[in-house]
């Protein structure tokens, strides 16, 4: 459990932090791939997120990443176009295998070993997701990203994001988001007077409607009480920071 006290962890020696977590779950955005574009992926956005996450994983941090399809393929767009919305939730969950293939080849190039497992069976190019595996995965030190969502329509990767976190038992969901440092009361891009909050908990952010991730995702989290740290993966070494144990973002807890 992850307390509020943003306490950071120092080795008696004075050196670099210690990981504050074992296990972490990272959620990225679709949206975030694009980088400044419309829609498609930034190659030079997975090249910074590999070697991010390249950083943290050789610190003895084991990481699992969830990733969305936004910057390919809206469900929700689609169904407002007058495409059913079940397949349009399939075909979203096509749009993350493609970005989950693009951060593996990118994350491999890198130097990271990692896998990718799909919540549909699509066995050419992903092994299929099994809880056991992925954390077997995980203890030797791989990098899993979990493409595919759910594998449900109706389903968002944000509770995606939060399921695969409680099964794997990571401590910590990561939400990184792109250009947006944490939780505000109303959206910062459009009110230069909006409040960022330091701490949240898991029911003020329901209550208040905050746009952290959707409500299943969040109830899911209040009902395991699994922390939520949301930050700006934007800038290059705020997830090395925020998991040496630096006061980054916004802090979601089930205590006041």
């Amino acid at each position: 459990m992850l307390d509020s006290s943003w306490v950071d962890r120092q080795p008696a020696s004075g050196g670099p932090p210690s990981p504050r977590w074992k296990r972490v779950l990272l959620k990225i955005s679709g949206e975030a791939l694009a980088g400044g574009r419309e829609f498609g992926i930034d190659t030079q956005v997975l090249v910074s997120i590999a070697r991010q996450v390249k950083r943290v994983a050789a610190t003895g941090v084991q990481i699992g990443i969830v990733i969305g399809g936004g910057n390919i393929w809206r469900g929700s767009d689609a169904e407002a176009k007058g495409i059913d919305r079940v397949t349009a939730d399939y075909a979203g969950m096509l749009a993350t295998v493609l970005n989950a293939l693009a951060l593996q080849d990118i994350m491999e190039r890198e130097g990271v070993v990692t896998r990718t497992l799909s919540a549909i069976n699509i066995q050419a190019v992903a092994e299929p997701y099994i809880r056991r595996r992925a954390i077997r995965h995980m203890e030797k030190a791989r990098v899993v990203i979990f493409a595919a969502g759910t594998g449900n329509p109706y389903m968002t990767t944000d509770t995606a994001a939060a399921l695969r976190a409680v099964e794997m038992g990571a401590e910590v969901l990561l939400m990184a988001k792109n250009n947006v440092d944490g939780v505000y009361d109303s959206d910062p891009r459009k009110n230069p007077r909006a409040k960022r909050f330091d701490h949240l908990t898991h029911l003020d952010a329901i209550n208040k409607r905050l746009e952290v991730m959707d409500a299943t995702a969040l109830s899911l989290c209040l009902e395991n009480r699994l922390p939520i740290i949301v930050f700006d993966l934007k800038v290059t070494d705020n997830l090395e920071r925020l998991v040496g144990g630096e006061p980054i973002g916004t802090l979601i807890t089930s205590e006041v």
